[in-house]
């Protein structure tokens, strides 16, 4: 039982270091535990179907076709694009295949939640009625993280200097982070002489041996790397950094995500850094809670965190910023309210037809 739902989990193999045919064996042998888990359930009116990847939607699609199920579908990241752009599916046959299952799960779907404003975008591209999209972003948990006094122990811990301007990035390390980008800027640092900003990395993931490597051999000492940590560790860190910082490849694609870490750095109150030209960049500027910096030049995001990191009066003002936009607008407690409404009005439309 978690928060009063009862968690089914199954037992299936999954990395973020496995390769792009392991990771899709993976996700087929989800498809056929999921779908036999689900056939034992009784009493459903509805399911709530959340990709990624897009198997998931075909799990919605069969227990749709056996048991007459209707679904709502969330989309998480813009499958097929995703793994298109990135270079992970090539096969055009492939990508044929893909393309279909993505605009068979919007035709049956009964309503459709995306992540972001793009994401719905990708979605009507797709074919799908606007009317039928909903966008509702990723939610804030102020009450998980928050801005309070700094734990020295936690500092001591791993190492962290608190006399420097620290810059976090936690959670995932995919090759769709692009994180050698912060090793880039950590280099300009360097190489222009500055000592006093840190680069602290949180997470785990395919990409994080390839950019300690990085760092290594550049003779970094302004990067630091402390694991995987749990969430009550990861919130003491998170509050002992100055910036926190959520950087992706410059794709298309990736300008559509609506990732977790940045809505926990809202909520942590801390200035917000971004490198993906997309709605999250908008976000940042509209709301006067951080920066961007051009992802395709390391230098820029060095220049800025030069100019920005003394500047006390404006991050604290982008702190401030970022807190109320957690709570005013991407609180939990307010957008799970908005997913209860979809799937009511999609079960009310159910029991009139």
């Amino acid at each position: 039982m978690v928060d009063g739902i009862h968690v089914v989990y199954v037992k299936n193999r999954y990395s973020n270091y496995m390769s792009p045919w392991r990771k899709v064996l993976s996700f087929l042998n989800f498809v056929r535990l999921a779908t036999q888990a689900a056939m034992k359930e009784k009493g459903v009116d509805m399911v709530y179907a959340t990709s990624t990847p897009l198997t998931v939607g075909a799990i919605a699609l069969f227990l749709r076709r056996m048991r007459g199920w209707r679904y709502v579908f969330e989309v998480r990241d813009l499958w097929p694009e995703f793994p298109i752009q990135i270079g992970a599916v090539r096969n055009p046959v492939l990508i044929s295949m893909l393309r279909w299952l993505e605009r068979r799960i919007y035709q049956r779907a009964e309503h459709i939640v995306a992540l972001s404003p793009g994401m719905k975008e990708g979605v009507v591209k797709a074919g799908t009625p606007a009317e039928k999209v909903s966008m509702i972003p990723n939610m804030s948990k102020p009450d998980e993280f928050w801005a309070r006094e700094k734990n020295e122990e936690i500092a001591r811990q791993f190492g962290i200097d608190i006399t420097k301007f620290n810059v976090i990035h936690f959670g995932s390390m995919g090759p769709a982070n692009g994180l050698s980008y912060m090793i880039e800027a950590a280099k300009c640092l360097k190489d222009r002489g500055d000592d006093t900003v840190r680069f602290i990395f949180m997470g785990s993931g395919a990409t994080e041996p390839v950019i300690k490597k990085q760092a290594e051999q550049y003779g970094l000492k302004n990067v630091s790397f402390i694991g995987r940590q749990p969430m009550t560790v990861v919130s003491e860190v998170v509050n002992l950094c100055d910036a926190s910082i959520t950087t992706f490849l410059n794709l298309p694609v990736l300008q559509t995500n609506s990732p977790n870490k940045l809505f926990d750095s809202l909520s942590a109150e801390k200035p917000i850094i971004v490198n993906s030209a997309g709605w999250t960049k908008e976000m940042v500027e509209k709301n006067d809670c951080g920066f961007f910096a051009d992802p395709e030049k390391p230098s820029d995001l060095a220049d800025q965190l030069l100019r920005y990191k003394d500047d006390k009066k404006t991050l604290e003002r982008w702190g401030k910023n970022a807190r109320r936009l957690s709570v005013e607008v991407y609180d939990k407690d307010i957008l799970t309210v908005q997913v209860a409404e979809v799937i009511e009005k999609a079960s009310a439309r159910l029991t009139t037809c």
